[in-house]
């Protein structure tokens, strides 16, 4: 090389002069440290090969593997697969980073030259897209945090989720979005912590990838009306899913934001008991998220929420709940204004629980809720837990955690959406009171003591410690967490402390306590009750 060449190689400073050349004989290995980073050098075939050590699968050493055909590099702890001239994966996963090699003379130069931000995001967005149509948890955290260490909007992948997901959900809304937007508080309460931020952005953009996990695509009909509030939910209460979502992506069209189709929305989600309180749940945060994420995810989340609330169970046409209506329809006919007090709803079935909040209709709503929800934390912190330890069991009666901290996650909408459009509060009450009512017979005494410090402030601190490092594989089970604690948090800063550490004392038990998710003897007993009843045994237990 001459002087002139070596110049100008000295003044290209991503250049890095590795090793020398004899150091790496035919069909061997070498990793070097370079700047920082790993590096493995491979020679095949009489050419010299460079690339980042970390396989991006789990970061295992390549330097530790094989290279072998038409310049295949594998991974030897997973069997990866590696084109190691162009870094593409073989084995579908996300691409290997590999290093422009020069051999000058005796030396091995390798360029460490970062590409263009443009060339760097393509490339973590897809190698984000392949983690999530993988559900593969690790990969997600990475290339998340590989976006933010390249100057990346960190709310880009959450978007991208959206995007990725939202046709993809058969029957709407599900957990996964409820959660993001739970998830984006928390991202705001932590964004000078890198650790605590990231676990914010991954879990969301995971729960989404796990509900969609090998789901084909549902497409919306691209129909578009007119919004009108009435019509709106005239469809809805006719389960005409084709018009309710035509009229909400004409409204976008011409300009309407959540604003304007909150209260139809809010309105529809509580014309029943639908879906034990989960519509009026996804109304409540989907605000938030739009807020959080801009308005290129609005079509996407309305339109997927409006498809959930169409195909919501409605609760008050089974017999359980059909007292529901009528109650509904007596609002505000009480002799006086009392309020009962949350004692005064202790132990009480659906039908009473509906008159006891029937007889305080004409009082303030702000006390009456506020008597619903302590009874109905009351009713979470005395969850009978022998209740999952069951075998023959209805079932009518797979009563677990989960329907407990529903019922405050929906007490909780009910306080944010009423308060917004308080013609609603007599459907948000009464569904509380059904709430109460129903879980009232899965409870037993506990000591609120054994599960609070006394101090509020400090118990959803240690419950939001809890929820941050969960230790949960279900999604669904995490975001359950989630949301029951930031609900309370939520909650008892309207509250009174010593009414306050009702709620947290609940929570504590929740969060402490056993949740059961698969019941195997249960499913077994009750699939053979319902065969023998189908075949008209007459040994079928009632």
């Amino acid at each position: 090389m001459t002087a002139d060449q070596l110049h100008k190689y000295n003044r290209q400073d991503t250049w890095r002069h590795v090793a020398e050349r004899s150091e790496l004989p035919s069909g061997s290995a070498k990793m070097v440290r370079v700047d920082g980073r790993q590096v493995a050098l491979f020679e095949h075939a009489g050419e010299v090969y460079a690339c980042n050590n970390l396989c991006p699968h789990e970061g295992y050493p390549l330097s530790e593997g094989t290279v072998a055909g038409q310049c295949t590099l594998t991974c030897n702890w997973h069997n990866w697969k590696f084109n190691l001239k162009t870094g593409e994966n073989l084995y579908g996963g996300d691409r290997l980073t590999t290093y422009p090699v020069e051999v000058r003379d005796t030396g091995i130069w390798i360029d460490l030259a970062d590409p263009p931000f443009e060339a760097a995001h393509a490339r973590v967005i897809e190698n984000l897209r392949h983690a999530f149509d993988d559900e593969s948890y690790d990969r997600i955290a990475r290339e998340i945090a590989r976006l933010i260490r390249i100057g990346g909007d960190p709310l880009e992948p959450l978007r991208c989720a959206v995007d990725w997901s939202w046709e993809r959900l058969e029957f709407g809304w599900s957990h996964a979005y409820a959660g993001m937007a739970d998830w984006l508080a928390l991202y705001r309460d932590f964004t000078d912590e890198a650790e605590s931020s990231l676990v914010t952005l991954v879990e969301p953009v995971a729960h989404t990838a796990r509900d969609v996990l090998r789901e084909e695509s549902y497409p919306y009909d691209g129909d578009v009306l007119p919004w009108e509030e009435a019509a709106f939910l005239e469809a809805v209460e006719t389960e005409d899913q084709g018009a309710a979502v035509a009229m909400v992506r004409g409204g976008l069209r011409g300009g309407l934001g959540f604003g304007d189709f909150e209260r139809g929305l809010s309105a529809a989600a509580l014309a029943h008991y639908n879906d034990f309180g989960h519509s009026l749940i996804y109304v409540s945060k989907v605000g938030d998220l739009i807020s959080e994420l801009g308005e290129e995810v609005a079509e996407p989340l309305l339109l997927s929420l409006v498809r959930s609330i169409v195909f919501a169970t409605r609760e008050d046409l089974i017999p359980e709940f059909r007292l529901y209506r009528g109650a509904l329809d007596a609002w505000g006919d009480a002799e006086q204004e009392d309020v009962p007090g949350a004692s005064d709803f202790a132990g009480l079935g659906i039908q009473s629980s509906l008159r006891m909040a029937l007889a305080g209709s004409r009082g303030p709503v702000e006390e009456l809720y506020r008597s619903l929800l302590l009874a109905n934390a009351s009713n979470m912190l005395r969850f009978d837990l022998s209740r999952q330890q069951k075998t023959r069991v209805s079932i009518s009666g797979n009563v677990n955690w989960l329907d407990f901290t529903h019922a405050i996650t929906f007490a909780n909408a009910v306080r944010k959406q009423c308060t917004r459009f308080p013609e609603l509060w007599p459907n948000g009450l009464l569904q509380m009171a059904c709430f109460h009512g129903r879980n009232s017979a899965f409870t037993t005494d506990v000591d609120s003591r054994d599960w609070t410090s006394g101090d509020p402030v400090r118990d959803i601190a240690e419950a939001i410690d809890t929820v941050m490092d969960h230790g949960q594989a279900e999604p669904i089970v995490s975001v359950h967490l989630l949301k029951t604690t930031l609900a309370v948090r939520e909650e008892i800063r309207l509250l009174p402390s010593n009414q306050a550490v009702l709620l947290t004392a609940a929570l504590g038990r929740f969060l402490r306590s056993p949740l059961k998710r698969r019941q195997t003897r249960r499913t077994a007993w009750q699939s053979l009750q319902f065969v023998a009843r189908e075949f008209g045994d007459s040994q079928a237990e009632a």
